[in-house]
């Protein structure tokens, strides 16, 4: 999805859906699939993120003298940030094409969205390089990082991105010297290119990204996003138990019994420490193994025999003296 080509086709695919009572059954190998992509599951931190992304390109949009408003979505591992990130792309991506039809026979039509990952070890010269891979822009070794930014800028307005989303932020270090040259780097593209920035990292606030000055301009552009474990509880409501259902009714299973799961919540918070990340994938393993042995109903002993990542096993493990 670091492609044009890519994140089109990701955007435009129909998304997986739950089985409908009015359709014809789905084979094996049908369901297996499906419990391997699934739905996306609509959680607090997509609602709010979509909202706040919605609001922002909106107050953004004739901003002319400074950098618009952006968004930082930070949290743990296995959170569902970037599901959120990519949530929120898709329903922008799809929301301007079918306002903004492509004419017949157009080679060129509009990318209002570009998604790009820091890459490990970022200097300013490789990022920009990764914006300019997005859309296929050449870039040769001879170019310095300012002719290759001038290009993206120029390539990036003429194809009408309006929402950039920049994945694994947490990568970047300003205290040191590159980490610092690719923070004004971003700063510089902001200023740019007529679009809104969404970033994503795990637990951003606890990194140097607003440390210094660097950081403080950061931190007084962005608004902060906390994609962090579902509670078991929040005032009267059950958070985590209200997604479990979510995830459940979604199940292709053929001898499940609805109630089940909900009524683990304690169990399942515990095992997964709140995470949506970890939840689905629990469930969605214990689902796959349900079809694979023939009972087709998910138990605790079901869930019990899954092993999940190492992040909710440790959280998991009895402590020992």
């Amino acid at each position: 999805m670091t492609t044009w080509q890519g994140w089109h086709r990701f955007a435009t695919t129909t998304p997986p859906a739950p089985p409908q009572p009015d359709e014809p059954p789905r084979s094996t190998d049908e369901r297996l699939a499906y419990h391997s992509a699934f739905v996306t599951i609509r959680t607090p931190a997509i609602s709010t993120l979509a909202t706040q992304v919605r609001t922002l390109m909106i107050l953004g949009r004739h901003q002319q003298a400074t950098a618009r408003p952006s968004l930082i979505v930070t949290g743990p591992a296995a959170a569902g940030k970037t599901t959120a990130l990519l949530n929120v792309g898709r329903t922008c991506h799809l929301a301007h094409t079918r306002k903004n039809p492509a004419p017949p026979g157009s080679a060129h039509p509009t990318a209002p969205v570009a998604y790009v990952l820091v890459p490990p070890g970022a200097t300013a010269k490789t990022l920009v390089t990764e914006f300019a891979r997005y859309l296929g822009i050449p870039v040769a070794a001879r170019m310095t990082q300012t002719q290759i930014t001038d290009a993206v800028c120029h390539t990036y307005t003429a194809a009408g991105v309006q929402l950039v989303l920049i994945d694994e932020i947490h990568r970047l270090n300003p205290r040191t010297t590159t980490g610092a040259q690719t923070a004004d780097l971003l700063k510089d593209l902001t200023e740019r290119l007529p679009a809104t920035f969404v970033y994503a990292g795990i637990n951003v606030t606890d990194t140097p990204l607003f440390t210094g000055v660097r950081g403080a301009q950061l931190a007084g552009r962005a608004t902060l996003i906390t994609c962090g474990p579902l509670p078991a509880r929040h005032g009267t409501r059950e958070p985590f138990r209200d997604v479990i259902t979510d995830i459940e009714n979604a199940l292709d299973l053929h001898h499940h019994k609805p109630g089940t799961l909900p009524r683990h919540a304690p169990y399942l918070h515990q095992r997964t420490a709140g995470r949506i990340g970890s939840l689905t994938r629990l469930i969605r393993q214990a689902a796959i193994t349900a079809i694979c042995d023939g009972t087709e109903r998910i138990t605790k002993t079901t869930l019990d025999a899954v092993t999940l990542d190492h992040l909710a096993e440790t959280h998991h493990r009895p402590r020992t003296r």
